[in-house]
Order: C-alpha cells, then sequence, then structure tokens
C-alpha cells in the first residue's frame, strides 16, 4: 500500500503543482507529501519533478508516468466508489419508460419488487412513443426491437411471437380463415406505430402466404390495449404479441387463427445510460426484471380452419 499511497501522492502534486496543495486535497501535511515523492523518486531511479521556489514541475520522465499513473488512480477510485455503492442499500425515485402495453409484464412482478426494495420510488411512464432516454431524463426504458444507439446498456428480457386473434362470435358469424389469403374478406384491425406513423405490418411465415393486394383495414388504432379491446369486442382480427392477449386466449374472449402461418418474433430488452457506475437502485431493477420477467412461450386457444370458435 506504500507503493500506492506514493503515487497517489504524486499524481496529486502533478495535477495541482503544490506539495502544499496537495496535502490540503489528501489531507496529510506537506512534508508527509514531499517523503512520499521523495520515496518513489528513489525507488524509480529518476527525477519526477524540477523543483523550484515558486513552482514544481513534471520532469520529461515524470510526465511519461503520470500519464499512466493518473489512469491508474482513476481506476483505483472508481473501484473504491463501486465497493461503496454496492454496500449501499438501494433508494430514491428511479424513472422508468415502458411501451403502454408493458403494464403485463410489470404488474405480475411488481409486488415482489416493491417489498424487497421499499426505499424505490418508481416513477413509471407508459406510452409507445420514442422516448429520448437520456434527454429526457430516464433512469430506464423497457422497449422492443433492435437499438443502435452507443449511449446506452442493455439487456435481454425474453422474445415473444405474434399471433392473430379474434372473438370466438367473431368467427361464428364471418367464418374461420383457412388460409392467409381469406383475410381478404375479414376486417382487419391494424396498428398504427405513434412514433412514425406507419402501419404495422402482419409478418407471415413464407411469401406465398401474403395475400395479395391490400387488406381491408377498417379500423385502425395507435394503441395496442385499444386494439385488443376491438377484437375481444368482436369488431375483427387483430395482429398482437401473443403475451398481450394471453389471459383472454385462456378466458376463451379471443382464440387464435393461421397459428402455422405466423413466424415474427420480438424482444424486450430494458436500456439505460451508459455511464460508468450503475446507481444500486438501477442496478437491482436491471437485475431484478432480467430474471423475473418472463415472457414464455403461448399457451393458447388455437381454432383450426376445420374447427369451430365455439
Amino acid at each position: 500500500m506504500e507503493s500506492l499511497s506514493g503515487l497517489n501522492a504524486f499524481v496529486t502534486v502533478g495535477k495541482l503543482g503544490s506539495y502544499v496543495a496537495a496535502a490540503e486535497r489528501l489531507a496529510i501535511s506537506a512534508s508527509a507529501v514531499g517523503k512520499s515523492v521523495a520515496r518513489l523518486e528513489d525507488g524509480l531511479g529518476v527525477r519526477l519533478f524540477n523543483r523550484s521556489t515558486r513552482r514544481l514541475s513534471l520532469t520529461e520522465e515524470g510526465a511519461l508516468f503520470f500519464e499512466r499513473c493518473s489512469r491508474i488512480v482513476e481506476q483505483l477510485e472508481e473501484a473504491e466508489a463501486e465497493l461503496t455503492l454496492a454496500r449501499e442499500e438501494p433508494r430514491g425515485r428511479l424513472r422508468v419508460s415502458l411501451p403502454a402495453i408493458g403494464y403485463r409484464m410489470l404488474l405480475p412482478v411488481l409486488p415482489e419488487f416493491t417489498r424487497r426494495y421499499p426505499h424505490i420510488e418508481l416513477d413509471m411512464d407508459f406510452s409507445d412513443r420514442m422516448v429520448d432516454v437520456i434527454g429526457e431524463g430516464m433512469d430506464a426504458v423497457i422497449r422492443s426491437g433492435d437499438f443502435a444507439d452507443s449511449r446506452l446498456k442493455s439487456k435481454a428480457l425474453g422474445s415473444f411471437r405474434f399471433v392473430l386473434v379474434g372473438a370466438p362470435g367473431y368467427f361464428a358469424s364471418q367464418g374461420l380463415p383457412a388460409a392467409p389469403q381469406d383475410l381478404q374478406q375479414h376486417v382487419c384491425l391494424r396498428y398504427r406505430f405513434p412514433s412514425n406513423g406507419q402501419l404495422q405490418e402482419w409478418a407471415f411465415t413464407t411469401a406465398q402466404d401474403e395475400p395479395p393486394g391490400k387488406r381491408p383495414d377498417r379500423l385502425v388504432f395507435n394503441n395496442v390495449e385499444a386494439l385488443i379491446g376491438a377484437a375481444v369486442e368482436g369488431l375483427g382480427i387483430a395482429y398482437v404479441p401473443d403475451f398481450a392477449v394471453h389471459q383472454a386466449l385462456q378466458a376463451n374472449q379471443l382464440v387464435a387463427v393461421l397459428h402455422d402461418h405466423i413466424s415474427a418474433q420480438g424482444r424486450f430488452s430494458v436500456l439505460w445510460p451508459g455511464s460508468r457506475h450503475l446507481l444500486p437502485k438501477l442496478r437491482v431493477f436491471v437485475d431484478f426484471v432480467a430474471q423475473h420477467i418472463k415472457l414464455g412461450p403461448l399457451v393458447a386457444t388455437v381454432v383450426r380452419p376445420d374447427a369451430s370458435p365455439g
């Protein structure tokens, strides 16, 4: 540790240009600073400072050594800060942005999170708009898709599939589509992305599955919950993430069709500003959602064309 204290004294003197100023910064005497630097010079066999009555300046060898040692001292300070943070109990306000449908992922695990970390205050924003994580001061966001922002770090949460769903009553009156081409005769409930105004494409397994021409887009929504609600009310067929309609499928409010013709998948990730230190409140949130949010495979009521929707 003697060598580390000598390095710290040398770097501090090099930055401030004075034994007295370095002593004040390190909370030791100027004599102790001078002796630490002198022992370091003796051990290295070189002179690190040009000494005058007015100011200390680095020698050529001292400048080279200072550049390397500054990085070493900085890394040591960072390591100490990380250990200190790790010992602290997570607390404080945490601003998190999620997609509008994100409550279906988070709410089931939220009671356990609040029980484990009672001193963390979660401020949650549920919206499908594009969020400037750093510009808006968000601590973390949960989003689907790929992200190219090098300022952010990310951790995968899980993947999901898309499904085509409709209400049993709708299929009882309109019939079941036997193939994607049959969607031409059905009401297609479409989703429009709030961020760019584009309609979400319905991705089928093969090009041959793609219906020719334009599907009838009688109802368009920019909110997934409204889209699902319209499907439950029997207004048409919707293309949605499987986890978002899991409960409705199990309750037989919705049934899935053309399951073998849909292979599109997506994935969710939690993202946060890529700073050097993860505050305890953010670290435990990232680790918790990565461990506990399980989208899992679809457990659905899938109706075949030759079956009755009930």
